[in-house]
């Protein structure tokens, strides 16, 4: 199966990376920025804290090649969370890694793989299992963008000037 898009054609690795790209390079732009000075702030009580937010932006990269690479994660075996990060040049360094693993993934990979089910389950309880196309798309880049959107507003509480993503911002002219 292929994409077309004027004219060109590329496979779906080539489409997502062309993607991967793009967002990675918008996740930095907001990580860039993300204060240390009080790595446990929250606007809520049910929010997660700024260096916690900041980390699952950096490391949902990661996420894409688990998707492609394994036919299911589990919680309760295999998920090792990522360390704390205390400063923006190992949030940085964190995006990075798992940047270059989702890369890594995404080159590798034939079309017919993203059509290959896939499970995310805590033991026995299964969460869902879906195509690792469609867990790619609602999962990581969704899921991504979802979170890198609230990062954003904790950088807007905490007068952190906020970078365009998809076009200049307000702090931006």
């Amino acid at each position: 199966m292929y994409v077309c898009t004027n004219n060109i054609h590329m496979s779906l690795s080539q489409s997502y990376l062309a993607e991967l790209d793009h967002e990675y390079a918008s996740s930095k732009r907001i990580l860039e920025r993300v204060p240390f000075n009080d790595p446990a702030y929250k606007p809520h009580d049910k929010s997660m804290s700024i260096e916690r937010l900041a980390r699952h932006v950096a490391e949902l990269w990661e996420w894409a090649a688990v998707t492609i690479n394994q036919n299911e994660l589990d919680f309760s075996v295999n998920y090792v969370p990522t360390p704390v990060v205390t400063n923006t040049e190992e949030l940085l360094a964190l995006h990075e890694k798992m940047y270059q693993k989702a890369k890594a993934a995404f080159s590798g990979a034939s079309d017919e793989e993203y059509g290959k089910m896939w499970t995310l389950r805590n033991g026995e309880h299964v969460i869902f299992t879906l195509p690792k196309g469609v867990v790619l798309r609602n999962m990581v880049f969704n899921h991504m963008i979802h979170h890198r959107g609230q990062l954003s507003v904790y950088l807007r509480l905490n007068d952190v000037a906020v970078p365009g993503l998809y076009g200049p911002s307000a702090d931006e002219k």
